[in-house]
């Protein structure tokens, strides 16, 4: 194998963990390479995830204001429209200058890309599968950090057309007339108010009794409150079962308690979260095993089981974060590096981008509980704030959750525009 093919570190995924990862090794000294299997880097967060949902979320917002709130501003807007192509041509706008943002930093900090599927094939060696030709390469040390990917229901398979994905989800062509959204967590929040904004018929599906269900309850019911509001539908404690063709039309069927219930729909986005991607990895001939959830184990350093091979990110436990995985990705190397890197986790914020917008960092009254901690909570409701009344935001509040005994702040949910 020639010189050129050794690497002190290898990264195996371009999303916000191992592009971060490659940046740090290459500032402490490291040659480093990357290695993406897709056309772009960046990711799921950069292509297809958060920064195309945070575009349309920006966009819909807007238009979703100046239909509905301008007027007491004094704003006229009369005769009102938007056109769903420059929508998202400007979803993609924003997603192509990141992209070449990403590019501009391995080529500046002197990273080696691979376009192709990278395995571990035993020991250091590393093998890049890419159309017509297979590459060997050698990495000292080697970062997993292939994030992660939708869940498909095994009754309800993605088509593309009608059964979607996230990834299709942010690139229809046009608005819906009826969608189903199944799963009320942050992607189908996020993405059922954005075509709920341009005027589709949004049914939410969730089988737990709340949602936004890793906030605190009143945070979750204040939430359905307001997007019920905008139009969004809940189905709580309702099971999904599968779909079905009725006089032409696609008709999503579902359970709550012994009733039966269908919706005509358009389409259906499945939005019950995501598992760790390692499809293809190697990592069976590797000596790594999956735990029960399909995540690769690591230490408190992100080592795995085998000498000189590390994970990061969404195919590690640990909530499903881009902003997590970069934390750690610099952790990571800079222990590579003999530096004391550290991920403290307790103070990793959780968002979701609605309008209002829901966040919450440390622990939440249920976790402090459920911990045994003896707590105590404060929430101011912004109702009483000036700066919230001048700009129309007086629905939300904050709470802070605290230890009883010492004042410790423990905990912070926010809800407000």
């Amino acid at each position: 194998m020639s010189e050129e093919n050794h690497f002190d570190l290898v990264v195996i995924g371009s999303g916000p963990g191992g592009y971060v990862a490659a940046i740090r090794g290459a500032q402490l000294g490291l040659k480093t390479a990357i290695i993406e299997k897709d056309d772009n880097l960046g990711g799921t967060c950069l292509n297809v995830g958060c920064i195309p949902s945070k575009a349309l979320l920006h966009s819909t917002e807007m238009y979703h204001f100046a239909g509905h709130g301008a007027a007491q501003h004094g704003i006229d807007l009369t005769n009102l429209s938007i056109s769903i192509e420059k929508l998202m041509e400007k979803k993609s706008k924003t997603v192509d200058q990141l992209r070449n943002g990403v590019k501009h930093l391995m080529k500046a900090n002197k990273i080696k890309v691979f376009n192709g599927l990278g395995s571990l094939a035993g020991g250091n060696k590393v093998s890049v599968r890419a159309t017509g030709q297979n590459i060997d390469i050698e990495g000292k040390h080697i970062i997993l950090a292939t994030g992660s990917s939708t869940i498909e229901l095994p009754f309800l398979k993605f088509d593309g057309e009608t059964v979607v994905s996230s990834d299709q989800a942010i690139a229809f062509d046009k608005v819906p007339e009826k969608m189903a959204v199944v799963g009320a967590g942050a992607i189908g929040l996020e993405l059922g108010s954005v075509w709920a904004r341009l005027g589709a018929q949004v049914d939410v599906i969730e089988f737990l009794p709340t949602i936004a269900p890793t906030f605190d309850k009143d945070v979750s019911k204040m939430a359905e409150r307001l997007f019920k509001k905008q139009g969004l539908n809940f189905h709580l404690k309702t099971k999904v079962t599968g779909i079905k063709k009725a006089k032409g039309k696609n008709v999503l069927t579902a359970e709550k308690g012994d009733e039966n219930i269908e919706f005509e729909v358009d389409k259906v986005l499945v939005a019950v979260g995501r598992k760790p991607y390692t499809d293809g990895l190697g990592l069976e001939k590797a000596g790594i095993t999956l735990d029960e959830k399909g995540r690769i184990p690591v230490d408190a350093h992100y080592k795995t089981n085998v000498a000189g091979i590390y994970a990061i990110g969404d195919v590690i436990p640990g909530p499903m974060l881009a902003h997590k995985a970069e934390e750690e990705a610099v952790a990571c190397v800079e222990r590579i590096a003999g530096q004391a890197g550290h991920v403290n986790y307790d103070v990793i914020p959780n968002v979701i981008y609605t309008e209002p917008e829901i966040s919450s960092v440390g622990l939440t009254e249920i976790a402090a509980k459920e911990q045994g901690i003896a707590i105590k909570t404060g929430k101011f409701n912004f109702a009483g704030n000036g700066r919230a009344i001048a700009s129309d935001g007086t629905d939300g509040f904050v709470k802070v959750i605290a230890d009883k005994e010492t004042d410790k702040l423990l905990g912070v949910q926010i809800i407000s525009k």
